[in-house]
This record gives C-alpha cells, sequence and structure tokens, in this order.
C-alpha cells in the first residue's frame, strides 16, 4: 500500500487512534494494535480474546484496504486475551508470529503458565479468572524469535524491551522518533481486575493485572525499566492510551510506590513467585484460599444440576429409568505431575515421573 494511505487512514468503527500510523482495536477487554511504517507496511501486534478474527480483519480492511495483511505477528505475552485469534490469523495471512524465547513453552503446547490468582484484585474480572482459558495455544510451525539485537521484525525504527513478571518472556515495543511505548500487560491504564473499569474505561496508570502476574519482583523491574524511556505516549493491553506528564508522573509514582500499590497484599505469588524455565512452569506456590470463586462456581452448579435433574426426572418418569450415581474421584486423589507443589517433597520432583524435562499443565 503507498505511504499515503497508511499515514492518513482516519479511524474506522472499532479502532481508535494512538498516533502516527498506530491504531488500537479493542476485544471485549483487551486491546491489540495496527502499526505501519511510513511505505504502508504493517504488523499486527497482539491477536484479541478468542473469537476476535473477523473483527481484527476487518479492522485491517478499513485501516489498510481490502485483501491487506500484515508482514508479520508480534505477541508482547501469550495470555489468552492477547493470542485469541492467532492461529487462525497467521494461517490466513501466512506470516510469522514473533515472541522471546521465554513465551515459546506457552505457545507451542509444552507448558501452561502458572495459574491465575482469583484472590488478588478485588474486581470482577480478578474473581472471574478461574474460569479463563489455562490450556497453551500450539502455533509453533508460525512461531519465530524476535531478534537478539532488539529490532522488531517489520518495523522501521521501533525495538523490542524484555519486561517479564506479568509472564516470564513479556515484551513491550518502543519508537524512539516520538517515545512511543506499546507496553502490552507490564503496566496498563486502567483497573485491571475490576469489571466496572472495563466499562468506564478510566485512564490511570496500574500496575499489571495482579490475578495473572506470577513474578512481581520482575514486574517491578519491569515498569521501571519503561519509565526510565520517558514515554511520550503509552499503549497498553488494557486501557486508553495516555500521554505527556501525567503519563509520566503517574508511571513514577507506580515504580515508587510499586509494592503499596501494584502488589497485592496476600496472594499466591505474593511472598513466591512461580519458578519457571525454558521449558516452561517448574513450580507454584500453593493456592490460597478465596471463597468468591467457589461461591461462584457452587451456584452455577446447583443451577446447572437442578436444570439436569428435573430433565433426568422427566425422562425416567416416561421410561422407568432408575437414577444409578457414579463413582467419583475426590481431589486429593488427583495424580500429581512433577511441576506441582508436594507436601514434603522438594518442588518440580515427583518421585514417579521420569523425565525432570517435560513440563505439564496438571496444576490445582
Amino acid at each position: 500500500m503507498a505511504a499515503t494511505s497508511a499515514q492518513h487512514a482516519t479511524p474506522k468503527r472499532h479502532t481508535f487512534p494512538v498516533a502516527p500510523r498506530v491504531w488500537g482495536l479493542k476485544t471485549v477487554i483487551v486491546n491489540l494494535y495496527f502499526v505501519a511504517n511510513p511505505d504502508g507496511s504493517w504488523v499486527l501486534v497482539d491477536a484479541g480474546i478468542p473469537g476476535s478474527a473477523n473483527k481484527i480483519k476487518e479492522a485491517a480492511a478499513q485501516i489498510f484496504g481490502p485483501d491487506s495483511r500484515p508482514s508479520a505477528i508480534v505477541l508482547t505475552h501469550g495470555h489468552f486475551d492477547h493470542v485469541g485469534a492467532v492461529k487462525e490469523l497467521a494461517e490466513l495471512w501466512a506470516v510469522p508470529v514473533y515472541a522471546h524465547p521465554m513465551e515459546f513453552p506457552y505457545l507451542t503446547g509444552q507448558s501452561s503458565y502458572p495459574p491465575p490468582d482469583p484472590s488478588v484484585g478485588g474486581g470482577a474480572v480478578a474473581y472471574l479468572s478461574f474460569a479463563y482459558p489455562k490450556k497453551p495455544i500450539d502455533i509453533k510451525s508460525h512461531l519465530e524469535l524476535l531478534p537478539k539485537d532488539g529490532s522488531v521484525p517489520g518495523l522501521e525504527g521501533w525495538h523490542w524491551i524484555y519486561t517479564p513478571g506479568h509472564t516470564p518472556g513479556h515484551v513491550s515495543l518502543f519508537r524512539e522518533e516520538d517515545r512511543l511505548l506499546l507496553a502490552g500487560d507490564a503496566f496498563v491504564t486502567r483497573h485491571g481486575e475490576s469489571g466496572l473499569a472495563v466499562i468506564t474505561q478510566k485512564r490511570e496508570v496500574h500496575g499489571p493485572p495482579a490475578y495473572f502476574t506470577p513474578d512481581w519482583g520482575s514486574a517491578h523491574h519491569s515498569v521501571e525499566a519503561l519509565c526510565d524511556l520517558d514515554p511520550e505516549i503509552a499503549a497498553t493491553g488494557h486501557g486508553l492510551p495516555m500521554t505527556g506528564e501525567e503519563l509520566r508522573q503517574q508511571l513514577k509514582r507506580l515504580v515508587q510506590d510499586f509494592w503499596l500499590v501494584a502488589v497485592p497484599k496476600h496472594g499466591r505469588y505474593v511472598h513466591e513467585p512461580a519458578v519457571v524455565d525454558e521449558y516452561g512452569v517448574v513450580s507454584v506456590p500453593p493456592p490460597v484460599s478465596n471463597p468468591v470463586p467457589t461461591v461462584l462456581a457452587v451456584a452455577g452448579a446447583v443451577a446447572l444440576a437442578g436444570v439436569a435433574w428435573a430433565a433426568m426426572s422427566k425422562r425416567n418418569h416416561k421410561k422407568g429409568y432408575s437414577y444409578n450415581k457414579r463413582s467419583r474421584h475426590s481431589a486429593g486423589q488427583r495424580p500429581y505431575s512433577h511441576n506441582r507443589v508436594l507436601r514434603d517433597t522438594p518442588a518440580a520432583i515427583d518421585p514417579d515421573y521420569t523425565n525432570p524435562t517435560d513440563h505439564t499443565n496438571n496444576y490445582p
């Protein structure tokens, strides 16, 4: 596409402007970004929630023209709300997907992320995190490593910064010419755990979404590194873009007060981070008690059981069937995987498991 087309394309339905040659798109709870070069070529940064492929394709067509495709897809990280459409789009467009090597286990089906902690954050988005998709995706046929020199494939004048904490291989993208920062979820510009904040979109710098952050020490260092860039514009995975002195002052306060305002007082990963390596998750701290998801789950189960019982009773009344209870294994009888924390057993060791390099996904 000609340079002028991409430079002067006006934001259409669904999209919002960020900066010259950069547009954002919100898919329910999360943002992704279309980033263009002066010559009109472009890159997709992140891929929204599951089921958002058509919306992304429509927005791309509105900005760049029908049948336009990016030169690459770049992932800030692989959480379900950032990779929901990546496999479908990578196959449709026949383009590579770039990520940090520490994200590869979660993008090749090898390991799940550390489980979320619904007990932190105090909002509906956090409370419901126990029900979010947990299995890793597998896009190994499209996956490529981000270049070691920090350049961003397909984009001129950009470089990537390693910003772990929220995930082991999280990266942020920075454009020097106007100090534009695409921060992913290293920090966000709305309350990441609040359902009300999703609706109101109040612009305010916050730490990474607490319920999905398993390493707070690394998360703090990452926010410090981004603050040191002195960004003029920040566009994040959650919330609207922020600019200027308001952004910089709030970001500095977040760095200064990080352990008071971003880190929960109590939670699964507050005092002990998840342990990961290049193969995926090695061990996780034990879960903490949180009655809210249990109440929601029980309420849902009771309602579902009532419907099922009514249907079964009606069917049995007609056919004369009798109801037989089926034996079930209790939670305590589930097999342990080598990367699950066991009492009186060193983390990452299962005496009955013989291959400690094969990471699994069996978490409580």
